[in-house]
């Protein structure tokens, strides 16, 4: 089952938090999140998935920045989310899509426990001018069934920015 707007609104700041959490961004299952103005591309031209890959970082400016095609930008979500019973999804809004712009390219699903910012995984098919602070996508939380063990990753838990991949660690073991 997919909360709705308003059982979101009923769990905030027990079971479910957004922050900072603004009423005007609640929907009826879901509610949009925004985009920060930090923004990193990583500053190679291969990557390598045993690597720790260099990245530049960039700030969007007031006026906008204009993502290119064949570029993959990782930006971040301005708000924090923490989910302690549901599963929490991720998605691109249908307005951001219809201008060839992808916020997610696989990572769009969550885990039940997951305490951080939303790396955003950017990609577009036509050059476009993003601005910090647009409603970029939604996020929308399903009930768990049975007992689960929430969410422990030591990569991605309490990530406090922008994370570029950090699979290279599980070569590590």
């Amino acid at each position: 089952m997919i909360l709705s707007g308003r059982e979101i609104k009923k769990r905030m700041g027990s079971t479910l938090i957004i922050d900072p959490f603004d009423p005007a961004l609640l929907g009826p299952n879901s509610y949009n999140l925004r985009l920060h103005s930090d923004l990193l591309i990583y500053d190679t031209p291969v990557l390598d998935m045993k690597a720790n890959n260099p990245t530049k970082k960039m700030t969007i400016p007031e006026e906008g920045l204009v993502l290119e095609p064949g570029i993959l930008y990782l930006g971040r979500t301005i708000e924090y989310t923490k989910t302690t019973d549901c599963v929490p999804m991720l998605e691109g809004r249908s307005s951001i899509g219809r201008l060839g712009l992808f916020i997610h390219v696989t990572a769009g699903f969550g885990d039940v426990g997951f305490s951080g910012y939303w790396t955003l995984e950017m990609f577009c098919v036509h050059p476009i001018r993003i601005y910090a602070g647009v409603q970029l996508c939604q996020i929308f939380y399903h009930s768990i069934e049975g007992e689960f063990d929430p969410y422990s990753s030591k990569k991605y838990q309490n990530n406090t920015g922008v994370q570029p991949s950090l699979l290279y660690k599980d070569f590590e073991k």
